[in-house]
């Protein structure tokens, strides 16, 4: 496994990456042997807490990310660490699937999207003179196909709130996300389109 450790405006000594290095390792031991890349990032949060977020690759586009704030950054590792291992323990079976299933994956179960991100600022909205809000950056991106349980995984892995998907049972894009109340939701058009047609 590739592992990077770095600091933002801060120096990560030799101990400490070789905590952070022997704990990595232990992690993808633990539950598969063959993460392909992780990167650990050390900040300072105000003048007396610590930041750290790990990022993880296990598996073909499935990242699992995790973050702690404490007031020592061994503590910080230890406790983003912890909750690390717990997200791949509650999804070690499923990612291992995953494994297997992608080795049989055919190019065809993806869809090539455009991703925009935009602009936040109503300030540039109202310069610009246009009910359309600001594309600040483009890139291209891969809609998966995948069931929703391994949506959910995936969402719930990455930090992320919300992802969509093409969904293997009727073919349609679907969407999982994260509500304000904490649980998710999920959004499928096609199932909206069935009821229609036997109505």
């Amino acid at each position: 496994m590739q592992l990077t450790v770095q600091g933002k405006q801060l120096d990560v000594g030799d101990a400490l990456r070789t905590h952070v290095s022997d704990h990595m390792e232990d992690i993808n031991q633990k539950y598969f042997g063959r993460a392909t890349d992780a990167t650990v990032t050390f900040s300072r949060e105000g003048s007396t807490f610590y930041k750290v977020q790990i990022s993880i690759h296990v598996g073909k586009n499935i990242t699992a990310q995790a973050h702690s704030t404490e007031k020592d950054p061994y503590l910080a590792f230890d406790s983003a660490a912890e909750k690390l291992s717990k997200q791949l323990r509650r999804y070690k079976r499923k990612i291992r699937d995953h494994h297997e299933r992608v080795e049989e994956t055919n190019p065809e179960d993806t869809l090539e999207a455009r991703y925009y991100t935009l602009s936040a600022t109503e300030e540039k909205e109202e310069e610009s003179n246009n009910d359309e809000p600001m594309i600040i950056a483009e890139m291209v991106t891969n809609i998966q196909t995948m069931s929703v349980s391994e949506a959910v995984m995936r969402m719930d892995l990455s930090g992320q709130s919300a992802i969509l998907f093409k969904n293997p049972s009727n073919e349609g894009l679907n969407m999982v996300y994260r509500r304000s109340d904490g649980n998710i939701g999920w959004v499928d058009p096609q199932a909206s389109i069935s009821n229609k047609k036997t109505a």
